[in-house]
């Protein structure tokens, strides 16, 4: 139940008597790590509050399609790209056809046509509608487009038939949430990930450093460790916890950065997703540098590279699967290609910085990968988490298939 833990989970609250389990399932989702947003459908509304849910999730409960109080009103959009599941428990009978017929009338069947995350449904309905051919066509035409079903269960129900049809128990229904995020694509890989910014020293006050963040390379470390790799993470200065199960490395400079990433070989893969300094200041003063009355307005340093971590670690004879970054405010396809044959990578990740809902500090990305062969995938704009599982996912193929 780990792999629930940072999850983003959009609940779908439909309209049926079994909505009274969503808000145990809002807890057991909760529990283990998950942060739960509510969205509900009007049926539901008539079965349980939206207060009830708002105070269990600790998040006001989506309700209405245009949302004056979302930004841009475009309140489906925005939990489209922030979930990482999105799970309608229960899912009616009505509701499964809408789905099927790609029908978006409200809040919730909006959000899943909009969302790239996996989509799950927890059926709940009387057992002769869930046998009715037409529920039976939709449920199998909704898993063909890779819609999972959990469930549903046999048992009695509210109008007193025994039967299928039995929205799944909360416990259950979380269970195979977190089943939803097992991936074991790297099952004892060992995977080494570099992260945020470089420091470099000018004086013992100041120093040069950039805006990374570090959100992708740490998201990258909690989305290899998911898929069952152990993972060395080393990281630059950032303000950001350590993902569960990961081997994190704290380190300042870009030797230092370069120093701890040779300690930690061999390595089966590198991803190298920190943002390093390509100059240092040649010299370091010992004390604080003071104006000087007779300098004018100018201060002059005299700097000097970098090693070039990517490409010292990328030419060694023992050299892991290397996939680079490339975070650029121009012409990014072109540099990012230039860079990937330049360091000898197997992979390079376009990231397009000049973008601010993309660049550093945010929330999400968007990012173009080129292989060797300059053949292009690209990962549509969605959040870190997201992007993060994407990409291991693609890198594990294409370092099986090497």
């Amino acid at each position: 139940m780990q792999r629930l833990y940072r999850k983003r989970i959009v609940l779908g609250v439909g309209g049926g008597i079994a909505a009274y389990k969503s808000a145990e399932l809002v807890r057991r989702l909760r529990d283990q790590g998950a942060e739960v947003r509510v969205v509900m459908t009007q049926g539901g509304r008539e079965f349980i509050t939206p207060l009830t849910l708002q105070a269990l999730s600790g998040h006001p409960v989506h309700l209405d399609l245009l949302d004056a109080a979302a930004e841009a009103a475009m309140g489906h959009i925005e939990l489209a790209r922030w979930a990482d599941l999105v799970l309608i428990a229960p899912a009616t009978a009505d509701l499964m056809a809408r789905l099927a017929q790609g029908i978006a009338n409200d809040l919730l069947t909006t959000l899943v046509l909009a969302t790239d995350a996996q989509v799950a449904l927890a059926p709940a309905m009387n057992q002769a509608m869930w046998r009715d051919p037409a529920t039976q066509a939709n449920a199998e035409l909704l898993q063909q487009r890779g819609i999972r079903l959990f469930g549903p269960g046999a048992g009695s129900q509210a109008c007193g038939d025994i039967g299928m049809g039995r929205m799944l128990e909360a416990d259950d229904l979380a269970q195979r949430a977190a089943d939803c995020f097992q991936r074991n694509v790297l099952d004892g890989v060992r995977l080494l990930i570099t992260a945020g910014p470089t420091q470099e020293n000018i004086d013992p006050v100041r120093y040069i450093t950039n805006h990374s963040s570090g959100k992708m390379g740490f998201a990258l470390a909690e989305a290899a460790v998911e898929a069952g790799a152990q993972v060395t993470l080393v990281s630059g200065p950032v303000f950001l916890p350590t993902p569960d199960r990961v081997q994190r490395i704290d380190v300042v400079s870009a030797r230092d950065m370069l120093a701890a990433c040779e300690a930690s070989m061999p390595a089966d893969i590198l991803i190298a997703a920190a943002a390093v300094a390509d100059y240092r200041p040649e010299v370091v003063a010992a004390h604080k540098l003071k104006k000087d009355p007779n300098s004018g307005d100018g201060l002059y340093l005299q700097m000097v590279r970098n090693p070039d971590i990517l490409a010292t670690l990328a030419g060694r004879p023992d050299r892991p699967f290397s996939v680079g970054f490339a975070a650029e405010t121009e012409n990014l396809l072109e540099y990012a290609s230039g860079k990937l044959k330049a360091k000898n990578l197997d992979l390079i990740v376009a990231n397009d910085v000049a973008n601010p809902s993309i660049g550093f500090n945010s929330e999400e990305n968007a990012i173009t990968v080129i292989d060797r062969q300059l053949r292009q995938t690209a990962f549509a704009q969605t959040s870190k988490g997201k992007i993060a599982r994407q990409l291991i996912t693609f890198i594990a193929d294409r370092y099986q298939a090497r």
